[in-house]
């Protein structure tokens, strides 16, 4: 199995996430030509809320025991757990379906965009493993959130990401690579901070590079 699944969750058309994510994907594609490929843009086709039919999915799917993703379908049964599975199933399968997976997400309010934690939690059930898949995680920050840094107590995209990913889907395989200062080229305030904002983009987009051609 050879696929990548590359979820974008950028509310901009044009963001530095965005660009990061796709120097991954693009590198990714000519390491692995005739692969196959799959994006899901959450801005422009975005992922309804859970809904009260999905928490009854997700009860009978923990009180069978069922933790082979194939089986999810036995759990649903009423009309509108068929609709709520209905959402849910082209999502999980373009998921499970993939040994790589990209999310391109920025920092919004400290933590990842609400599009992709809907989507998270459409496609996550209790006890369900991803293990041998691979994340890679394209972000961008408006300041700086590294090691070290005055704002690193505040960060609660990149610590949220690796707690679930390890968590709920048993992956520990998780690869961030991002642009920090994302806010300099606009914000007055930071115009000072403009270079370090391109020295970090620059070297976002070679690491993405050279990350999706290795993998």
């Amino acid at each position: 199995m050879t696929a990548l699944l590359h979820i974008d969750a950028s509310a901009r058309r044009r963001s530095f996430s965005r660009e990061v994510g796709d120097a991954f994907a693009a590198a990714w594609r000519e390491a692995h030509p005739g692969a196959d490929y799959t994006h899901r843009d959450l801005a422009r086709d975005p992922v309804p809320q859970i809904g009260e039919a999905w928490t009854e999915i997700c009860d009978a799917v923990l009180a069978a025991g069922l933790t082979d993703t194939a089986r999810y379908p036995e759990a649903v049964r009423t009309p509108a757990q068929k609709e709520a599975w209905a959402v849910v199933e082209p999502l999980l399968s373009e998921l499970v379906a993939a040994d790589t997976v990209l999310i391109a997400a920025p920092m919004y309010n400290y933590s990842v965009p609400a599009s992709l934690k809907a989507w998270i939690d459409q496609v996550t059930f209790p006890r369900m493993s991803l293990a041998g898949r691979r994340f890679a995680v394209a972000y961008a920050r408006g300041g700086a959130y590294g090691p070290g840094t005055p704002r690193e107590p505040f960060d609660h995209q990149e610590r949220y990401l690796r707690d679930f990913f390890s968590g709920h889907f048993a992956v520990d395989d998780v690869v961030f690579v991002g642009t920090e200062m994302a806010n300099a080229p606009v914000d007055p305030a930071l115009a000072g901070r403009r270079a370090e904002h391109e020295a970090s983009r620059a070297a976002a987009l070679e690491a993405a590079r050279a990350l999706g051609a290795s993998w």
